[in-house]
């Protein structure tokens, strides 16, 4: 089974749209564990609450890496990232058999991609998406590194990332 996340309600057949990769692609995982990361985005999330101006797309990177046991690791940037992006936030897991022209994606464990319209198999409606995001910290199946962990560890990193991010935004 392979999974999909999105916010939009009864998607019968996904299609294919621009992504970060500036193709037109569908991303699915082998683990459903991964998409949840995908049902919210902080940035998005932050506009929207506070009525700023901004009609740009946004990106769909997301605070995450992966252990050496393929293991999402959701890495929080801010105090409280995980609570304030997810906690309230409901969307749909949608699952698919059979993917048609599937490929791996290298670069980002367990996801596969196409750029041909999917058939929707089954579909489960997440109520709140923190919840069951640590359901599956409880169960070892997602690592999350709390900001006081995360920020002492990679304090440079971070910094430079944001400042790269603002200049390429223009």
């Amino acid at each position: 089974m392979y999974y999909h996340a999105s916010q939009v309600k009864d998607i019968k057949i996904l299609e294919p749209r621009i992504s970060n990769h500036n193709k037109p692609l569908i991303y699915f995982s082998d683990k459903l564990e991964n998409v949840l990361v995908y049902l919210s985005n902080a940035v998005e999330k932050f506009v929207k609450e506070t009525h700023f101006d901004y009609e740009g797309i946004y990106s769909k990177w997301g605070p995450y890496s992966f252990d050496k046991d393929g293991i999402l690791v959701l890495e929080e940037y801010y105090p409280n990232a995980t609570y304030e992006t997810y906690k309230g936030v409901s969307g749909y897991i949608y699952c698919v058999k059979n993917i048609p022209n599937m490929k791996k994606l290298e670069e980002i464990n367990n996801v596969y991609v196409t750029n041909t319209s999917t058939k929707i198999d089954d579909m489960y409606y997440i109520e709140d998406a923190y919840d069951i995001i640590m359901k599956y910290v409880d169960e070892g199946k997602i690592k999350l590194v709390k900001y006081e962990d995360f920020i002492k560890n990679k304090k440079n990193w971070l910094y430079n990332t944001i400042k790269k991010e603002y200049e390429e935004c223009g």
